[in-house]
């Protein structure tokens, strides 16, 4: 069980069979400075091998595990295991490597221990003739062995933090997506030239042509589909939004390559750079529908003020002239049936501002929810 435990570690660093790096490659040939010797290794065992991350002296990339020394200081994470001459040591004195090349007739190994206790693989020195190494020697090994240990724990943890950033990141770009919305970072260096770092699929929906990677590589293409009438305003109220670094915000019309008008609503923050680039976060919505719904509002308002005051001012007249007459009964019904018939008028008509507010209503509605399902 504790191996199982330890080869998951070795697996979570993730350093099996990547390429060398400046910093091990370093500490691998300062042990061979410091104990002069032709050989060392920075290895890692598995289940089935040893593979060697730093490597001096040798052109093998990894061994057998049954053929490691280092697997034998597996199981004492708190000595640096030392042969001097494997052919006196019954463990080592048939193994590949002591009876043909590199022809191993020195091991000293300092274990790479974790901080749950298990070795990973050594630190190690190895030399072509018997000798020993002094205590200072052993101890300078230890240290690089820590010293390399860090090194593993610090790029452990950078990887990991750069997993949960792309996986924050992935899950963002599935959230923007999905949002019934452009958002969008849009930037002005002080030069003038523009450009979009980012941006949702949701400017899809803005204007057809519009695609991400076309805004990226031509950011200028979102003027070019502004209708002319609103474009002056639309960079004047950009251009002031960069000067002051207050919140821009504007409704302007766009227009399809069909010739179809839309209403679209950009609001956003800016932020200046110490380099003077302004940043811009914001968002964009397609508010067509909406657009519509207060022209229809505005014509009931009208029609209520204007088209209705005839009747109105009809039935007034007549109710005023049945208060002040005194009329006779056939007089009087002939008054009633006028008023009924503006009353029915008026019933009609109020019928039909409501059934038109009504679907324009459910309309506006539906697409404002359907925004929203995901």
């Amino acid at each position: 069980m504790k191996e199982q435990g330890r080869l998951r570690e070795l697996t979570a660093y993730k350093i099996l069979d990547t390429a060398p790096e400046k910093e091990l490659d370093e500490l691998a040939e300062i042990a061979s400075a410091i104990c002069d010797t032709p050989i060392s290794l920075l290895s890692f065992v598995d289940d089935k091998r040893q593979w060697f991350k730093a490597k001096k002296g040798i052109d093998a990339q990894e061994t057998p595990r049954e053929y490691a020394f280092c697997q034998h200081a597996l199981q004492n994470p708190q000595e640096v295991l030392v042969v001097d001459n494997p052919l006196h040591d019954a463990r080592f004195k048939d193994n590949p490597l002591v009876t043909g090349d590199p022809h191993i007739r020195f091991y000293a190994g300092a274990p790479l221990e974790t901080a749950q206790g298990h070795v990973l693989g050594t630190l190690c020195i190895i030399d072509n003739k018997p000798r020993t190494i002094t205590d200072a020697q052993k101890n300078a090994l230890r240290l690089l062995a820590k010293k390399a240990m860090n090194y593993l724990e610090t790029r452990k943890l950078l990887i990991e933090q750069s997993n949960e950033i792309e996986s924050n990141a992935a899950s963002l770009k599935k959230l923007t997506d999905q949002a019934p919305v452009a958002i969008y970072q849009f930037e002005m260096k002080p030069t003038g030239e523009l450009s979009f770092p980012f941006i949702s699929k949701g400017i899809i929906d803005i204007h057809a042509s519009f695609t991400p990677e076309k805004l990226k590589y031509n950011p200028a293409h979102v003027f070019s589909v502004v209708h002319p009438d609103d474009l002056e305003s639309l960079r004047q109220g950009i251009t002031l939004s960069g000067l002051t670094l207050n919140i821009w915000r504007a409704e302007f019309r766009v227009v399809s390559d069909e010739g179809k008008v839309s209403w679209v609503s950009g609001n956003s923050r800016p932020e200046q750079k110490e380099d003077g680039t302004v940043v811009w976060y914001g968002i964009f919505k397609d508010v067509t529908e909406r657009r519509e719904y207060i022209k229809t509002l505005e014509q009931i308002l009208f029609d209520i003020s204007h088209v209705m005051r005839r009747p109105v001012a009809t039935m007034l007249g007549l109710t005023a002239a049945i208060e002040k007459d005194d009329m006779d009964e056939k007089t009087l019904r002939t008054f009633i049936r006028h008023i009924k018939t503006v009353s029915e008028e008026m019933d009609a008509y109020i019928r039909k501002l409501n059934a038109d507010y009504n679907e324009t209503r459910v309309k506006v509605t539906s697409n404002t929810i359907s925004d929203f399902v995901i």
